[in-house]
């Protein structure tokens, strides 16, 4: 979780809430389940300091587990697909937090036409992003990588949904903050790229993100 330094968000925050109440359910006496309300980012300014905190989903030991985590723009393919997962999960979400810290933006949206959170329209756009389809052995892991793709491995636009087209959506066409610095926008995308990966085990590992050529100089040893 990021702090937040302009406080100046938080009252139309308040007065939004105030004005039109956030969705409810009422689970029992004791319990109420809100809708979530989206908290603009602030303008011309940056998030505050990372905050370390709720561990309610945290898990111990090498894994692999089981169960949908993370927050839905940032969870990994392998919890999508119901796969199980272990750390390397974190890895995958280390990529697009730190995407978007550093462009402003979300790398994902993960939403259909109606503005739902869709899983395949989030799929699909991994499918952009990423520039090659998974693995047919990765596919093979789950039951549920059918709902969209065929047994050749190939996209079955599920419900209308398409991959969109490099020319639309691609890791260099999304990467604006380092237009212009050919070499720095190369290293930070082969920097995503190595954590954007279908196959967990494919993935980087914390250690040897470290001494990445993009964070060259910004870490002490």
């Amino acid at each position: 979780m990021l702090t937040i330094d302009d406080e100046s968000l938080l009252p139309a925050f308040e007065q939004a809430e105030a004005s039109d109440p956030s969705p409810q359910k009422v689970i029992d006496d004791t319990r109420i389940v809100y809708g979530s309300r989206k908290l603009d980012l602030p303008k011309d300014s940056l998030w505050g300091q990372p905050v370390l905190c709720d561990f309610g989903e945290a898990r111990i030991g090498p894994g692999p587990h089981k169960g949908l985590i993370q927050p839905e723009l940032y969870r990994a393919p392998e919890v999508l697909f119901d796969m199980g997962w272990d750390s390397s999960a974190d890895i995958w979400n280390v990529a697009v937090m730190i995407w978007d810290l550093f462009q402003g933006r979300h790398l994902f949206h993960a939403l259909d036409e109606d503005q739902d959170v869709s899983a395949t329209h989030h799929i699909a756009e991994m499918m952009a992003y990423i520039g090659t389809p998974p693995p047919l052995e990765y596919l093979r892991r789950s039951q549920v990588t059918s709902h969209v793709f065929d047994e050749k491995g190939q996209w079955k636009n599920a419900g209308g949904v398409r991959i969109p087209s490099q020319e639309v959506m691609s890791l260099e066409r999304a990467e604006t903050v380092l237009e212009g610095q050919v070499e720095e926008k190369k290293r930070f995308l082969g920097f995503v790229r190595s954590m954007l990966k279908w196959v967990p085990e494919e993935r980087r590992r914390a250690e040897e993100l470290l001494r990445d050529p993009w964070l060259e100089g910004a870490i002490p040893y």
